[in-house]
């Protein structure tokens, strides 16, 4: 009776010591992960930090305490670390060449946040894509179109490839085509061009940046001309969607036409069964 109880009392100390580690173990990673999505939150928090750097950061801090907890609870159920090591190593080895497009992904998250080719709040376009910076995380960049659809994209996919930044530069420059027929002033056409660029107040008027406007080219069926304007890149399409409307109207208030597309058919000859044919 005595062996007995002793038996069954050391598998109470074994049953006790145990169940003692797998609760500070689980207790570790609850903690782990609080308080990695504390510090995570503190980045974000951060008002002198770039939005683009506290987000990128916020990511890497909750991460690596992830990994440090993993590592204690591991140390908890008495793994010689040396042989971990070992075995981590070989596994990280195997894991690297398994998720090299992963690895990849925060390499390029990295070059990425180091040369700033954009920043959390810009338009950028790369690829076949285009939308607004959300958030550049470790393993991807959030995105959101004109028209609102959710974009998720590698940092790998954006990083391999030309990015264009509508929002870097805080001024931009825009041509709008305009024809008018062969029977139309060309010197009243300008000027009543010129009155609809004189009362736009969002033009730039600075420099070598003040609106212009040019004969560029004679036609098949219209006389072809540009007006060059530059404004703020907030005012863009603002300002391109106010002056197409202004000089159409403006157009017919003063009777020059846009044509439309014409063809002339010359018929040889005077049969007119041969005409009429043609």
């Amino acid at each position: 009776m005595t062996e007995y109880l002793a038996e069954h009392q050391e598998l109470v100390q074994m049953g006790i010591e145990w169940g003692t580690r797998l609760l500070g173990a689980i207790l570790i990673l609850i903690a782990g992960w609080v308080i990695g999505n504390f510090f995570k939150k503190r980045f974000m928090g951060l008002t002198k930090l770039d939005e683009t750097l506290r987000s990128f950061l916020g990511g890497f801090i909750k991460y690596s305490v992830l990994i440090v907890s993993i590592v204690t609870v591991i140390g908890l159920f008495g793994i010689p670390m040396a042989s971990l090591l070992a075995v981590m190593g070989a596994a990280g080895l195997a894991i690297g060449l398994a998720l090299q497009g992963t690895l990849a992904n925060v390499a390029s998250g990295v070059m990425l946040l180091i040369l700033r080719p954009f920043k959390v709040g810009d338009f950028i376009a790369f690829g076949a894509q285009m939308g607004t910076v959300k958030t550049l995380g470790l393993f991807g960049t959030e995105l959101a179109t004109i028209d609102n659809l959710y974009i998720f994209a590698p940092n790998s996919a954006i990083w391999g490839t030309e990015i264009i930044n509508y929002s870097r530069n805080t001024q931009r420059r825009q041509d709008i085509p305009v024809g008018i027929s062969y029977s139309d002033d060309i010197n009243k056409a300008m000027k009543v061009l010129q009155d609809v660029l004189d009362k736009e107040e969002r033009l730039i008027r600075t420099g070598d940046k003040e609106p212009i406007i040019k004969v560029i080219a004679m036609a098949d069926f219209s006389i072809n001309m540009i007006v060059r304007v530059w404004t703020k890149t907030s005012d863009y399409f603002d300002v391109q969607w106010d002056l197409n409307k202004a000089i159409k109207e403006a157009f017919d208030k003063n009777g020059i036409t846009i044509p439309f597309p014409t063809r002339t058919v010359e018929v040889i000859g005077g049969n007119e069964d041969a005409a009429k044919a043609a």
